[in-house]
């Protein structure tokens, strides 16, 4: 009896903290408009580094629809560069103009972009 309890405990709090970590992750929909907000201005509307400010940047920004180039990206990394900025490009950190929510709203929405 106590192993059955304690085997749906366990799934019980499996299952919950996929939930949570799920959510933690962002929402593809509303990180398409704090895309077209924040990013797409150097990064273009499609992702692909176009963006009409992008184009006086050197480097140029990331192509976020490079599907080999982006899978070798975790989304941790991309969170910590929209985060903290990355030196030596144009990247401006979001640390202080984008809540955590809308930082991993826009990473959700960013992985679209590379299909």
């Amino acid at each position: 009896m106590f192993k059955k309890a304690l085997v749906v405990l366990l799934v019980v709090a499996l299952t919950v903290s996929l939930a949570v970590v799920a959510f933690a992750k962002g929402d593809a929909a509303k990180g398409k408009t704090v895309f077209a907000a924040n990013c797409a201005m150097c990064h273009g509307d499609a992702g692909k580094g176009d963006g009409a400010a992008g184009a006086a940047l050197t480097p140029k920004p990331r192509n976020f629809a490079d599907k080999a180039l982006m899978s070798k990206k975790t989304d941790d990394d991309l969170f910590k560069v929209v985060t903290k900025g990355s030196p030596n490009t144009g990247m401006a950190p979001y640390e202080k103009m984008l809540s955590e929510a809308d930082r991993w709203n826009a990473i959700a929405f960013i992985r679209t972009l590379a299909k």
